[in-house]
């Protein structure tokens, strides 16, 4: 069976990686391009395939089996209810619904059924959550997880192509002694750290921050677990890293450790540091699986470990995972 599959945000920089993952695993479908009015008629091209870009409105969705939203919360917020009316199943890259009680927040490789109970609309994580779980998640399920800190790494492309295109143009600028445009971030991103995305709470934490404990309750079911973490972004193009150190319930085993993350569907264990062996994004840029390393126990927690986790943002972190919903969808026969 061939389905439709809609792609709202087409033009974005997760819209592209949507058609590629879409095309490249061969999920049956054909792709209606879509976007806002003033991207209506552009076209956008995968390898021999073109298509038209249509104007994502209400009953534009009518006859669709699927939309996959990435044109960020207010687009998803307005239409993705729409889509849902009309019989398509939305798929949502943004924050718009991650913590409605009504819609399912899904890792297929963590809560598949999850996607069971869903009411027309499902959420994707936020593209840290969704990395730093794939190394968390199977052990928590060896040791029971209580707690973790993380710090993560994000890249360039957490901001889009405006975002990459950034820190392409400061660092030519910085190497070729001109002056620096700042305008995707807040400060210069090229040769430095800026510890801060997403808006400010009256905590102190970001938003950002805070969705790291609220998802990873949500998509663990684990409401009580502790998080603390503190987002920072860094000169690196694609691929966020994410410094973690965890307690469990349990009495806990490196090598056992590494046994259990070994074993989980999409993680490669990457960790031989006597050769100076870890995960590192250049090397986990356009790749489907995350990386960990670095496993170790940790001196600070009672039964701790401490990991290094990355992976792909525009994929594992946004396209891909949304691609592996639809697929799951499929598997489960909740299509249609």
């Amino acid at each position: 069976m061939t389905y439709k599959v809609g792609i709202v945000g087409v033009t974005g920089a997760v819209g592209q990686e949507l058609i590629r993952l879409l095309r490249e695993r061969q999920f049956p479908c054909e792709i209606v391009a879509m976007a806002s009015a003033r991207s209506a008629g552009k076209t956008v091209t995968y390898k021999d395939e073109t298509w038209t870009v249509v104007e994502a409105t209400p009953d534009a969705f009518a006859g669709l089996d699927i939309a996959i939203f990435s044109a960020g919360g207010d687009i998803s917020r307005a239409l993705c209810p729409e889509a849902a009316k009309r019989g398509c199943i939305a798929i949502d890259n943004s924050s718009a619904f991650r913590m409605d009680a009504d819609v399912p927040l899904i890792v297929p490789e963590i809560n598949p059924d999850a996607a069971d109970a869903h009411k027309g609309i499902i959420a994707n994580p936020n593209c840290t959550t969704a990395i730093s779980l794939m190394g968390l998640y199977p052990l928590h399920k060896e040791f029971g997880l209580t707690r973790f800190i993380a710090s993560s790494y994000q890249a360039t492309s957490g901001a889009g192509v405006s975002g990459m295109q950034e820190l392409e143009n400061q660092s030519k600028a910085y190497i070729e002694g001109k002056d620096l445009v700042v305008d995707a971030f807040a400060h210069q991103i090229a040769f430095n750290l800026i510890p801060h995305i997403d808006s400010f709470l009256d905590s102190g934490f970001t938003k950002e921050e805070m969705k790291m404990l609220n998802e990873a309750r949500k998509i663990m079911d684990l409401p009580e677990l502790k998080v603390s973490c503190t987002c920072v972004r860094v000169p690196v193009f694609r691929a966020h890293s994410v410094s973690i150190t965890a307690e469990f319930a349990k009495p806990v085993d490196v090598a056992r450790a590494r046994a259990v993350i070994a074993e989980f569907p999409g993680v490669d264990v990457v960790d031989d540091p006597a050769n100076k062996v870890y995960p590192m994004p250049k090397d986990f840029s356009g790749k489907e699986n995350c990386g960990v390393g670095r496993i170790r126990k940790d001196t600070a927690f009672d039964n701790g470990l401490s990991i290094w986790v990355v992976g792909d943002q525009l994929w594992k972190g946004a396209a891909l995972n949304a691609v592996q919903i639809a697929e799951l969808l499929q598997r489960k026969g909740l299509i249609g």
